[in-house]
C-alpha cells in the first residue's frame, strides 16, 4: 500500500506542476484568455485518461502502483474541475455569458470526446 501511495504522490506532483506551468504560461502570454489553460489541461487529461484506461484494459498485468500513479496521481493532478468551475463563474461575472456557456460546453463535450478518442486509439 505504501508503494501505491508514493506512486500517486509523486505522479500527482508531476501533474500538478504541469498544470501550474500551463496556467502560468497562459497568464503571462494571454491574460484575457486565462481560462484556456484549464481547458487545455482538462482536454489533454481526458485524452490521456482514455488512453491509459484502454491500455490498462489490454495489459492487466500492469501493477496497481503504475495504474494508480498515472490515473489518480498524474491525471488527477493535471486536470481540475474546480478551476473549470471558477473560470466559468469569472466569465459569467464579467458579463461574458456566451463565452462562459461555450467554454463550459467545449470543456464537457470536448472532454468526453477526447476520452473516447483516447480509448479508441488503444483499440486500433
Amino acid at each position: 500500500m505504501i508503494q501505491t501511495i508514493l506512486a500517486v504522490s509523486i505522479a500527482g506532483i508531476a501533474g500538478t506542476l504541469l498544470r501550474f506551468a500551463a496556467g502560468t504560461w497562459v497568464s503571462a502570454n494571454w491574460p484575457r484568455h486565462f481560462y484556456t489553460a484549464t481547458l487545455a489541461v482538462n482536454l489533454v487529461g481526458c485524452l490521456i485518461i482514455g488512453l491509459l484506461y484502454g491500455w490498462f484494459l489490454l495489459r492487466p498485468e500492469v501493477p496497481i502502483e503504475v495504474r494508480a500513479g498515472l490515473i489518480v496521481g498524474f491525471v488527477g493532478g493535471l486536470t481540475t474541475f474546480s478551476s473549470f468551475s471558477l473560470d466559468t463563474l469569472r466569465l459569467l461575472e464579467s458579463g461574458q455569458a456566451p463565452l462562459a456557456i461555450g467554454y463550459a460546453a467545449v470543456s464537457v463535450f470536448g472532454g468526453l470526446l477526447a476520452t473516447w478518442a483516447g480509448l479508441s486509439l488503444t483499440r486500433i
